[in-house]
């Protein structure tokens, strides 16, 4: 089946469902508060954006930051452990969790990559770790590029920022499709939010009802997909010369994790990322997807420990 195909079959689906079911109205934040915000949450202005994020344990900074359409909660496994002996810090980005939309619209990774260096001046940490995956670990490379004196060590989990093999996730080409990105402002069933988890993770028996909801609810936050939209139709120019040599210049020591049944950015794109980096080291999770500090996150995080360590 063609992708266009593919593409108008998942439209009459959607559809189909919407009707069925009812559309999902917008969640308020202060609904959302109730059931994912707890006694460790905190809201912090950042260029006018009320910023959602955690600080727990103390020790030297480590600073989590998540992909697209994820949240701070998609560290919990890593939080809960490295609290213990780290000030673990972790916040929703611009346009997803608790955080929601900027009144700019602007999602590049330079607009990122500037909120993560007025967040980190607004909390007043200079030095940390810095974790990231997906979209989040483009930010954090990119970070660690125009900003590596305060970078001590550098984690990417199956890190953007490369272009790759394979086409892009179905989710994405439909937010660039005009009249079908229109839907997703009221038709967002909890059957699609299942299928791009079942797309990340490599075994579909951790994915739990409770799981679901959270992204889903998380989807629903007032602006937020809207916010998907906007940030689908970046324009990222991965693959240029220019992106490329940014990369080349991370210096800081980095750990490159990879889970060999990402179906989304895929492990070449591990092993390309890895000949580029001057200082990095890649280690593969046989039995893991695109997001193993969520799917896997004992086996991902002792890795992690070692290296932090070492």
């Amino acid at each position: 089946m063609s992708v266009r195909r593919k593409v108008l079959y998942l439209i009459l689906v959607i559809l189909a469902i919407g009707v069925y079911n009812g559309y999902y109205a917008d969640i308020s934040l202060e609904d959302l508060k109730k059931e994912y915000a707890n006694e460790h949450s905190k809201f912090v202005d950042v260029d006018g954006l009320q910023v959602h994020y955690r600080d727990e344990g103390s020790g030297f900074p480590i600073v989590l930051v998540h992909g697209t359409a994820a949240s701070l909660h998609t560290w919990d496994g890593w939080a809960k452990k490295l609290k213990e002996n780290y000030r673990v810090i972790r916040m929703d980005l611009p346009a997803f969790g608790l955080t929601g939309p900027n009144a700019e619209r602007d999602y590049s990774i330079k607009a990122y990559t500037n909120f993560l260096n007025a967040f980190a001046n607004e909390i007043k940490i200079d030095s940390f770790h810095l974790a990231g995956n997906s979209l989040g670990g483009n930010i954090a490379w990119n970070y660690a590029a125009e900003y590596s004196n305060k970078v001590a060590k550098l984690i990417l989990v199956d890190a953007s920022g490369l272009p790759t093999n394979t086409s892009q996730p179905l989710v994405f080409k439909m937010a660039k499709t005009p009249a079908v990105n229109a839907m997703f402002l009221f038709i967002t069933p909890k059957m699609f939010i299942r299928k791009n988890i079942e797309e990340v993770y490599a075994d579909d028996t951790k994915i739990t009802d409770a799981l679901i909801t959270r992204y889903h609810k998380m989807a629903l936050r007032e602006g937020n997909r809207q916010a998907f939209i906007d940030r689908a139709n970046m324009d990222f120019k991965l693959g240029s010369k220019d992106n490329l040599e940014k990369l080349k210049s991370v210096q800081n020591k980095t750990l490159l994790l990879w889970g060999k049944q990402d179906k989304w950015i895929p492990l070449d794109n591990g092993y390309r990322m890895h000949k580029i980096l001057p200082n990095s080291t890649l280690t593969v999770l046989e039995n893991s997807g695109h997001v193993p500090m969520e799917e896997n996150p004992l086996e991902s995080l002792a890795i992690v420990v070692d290296f932090l360590v070492d």
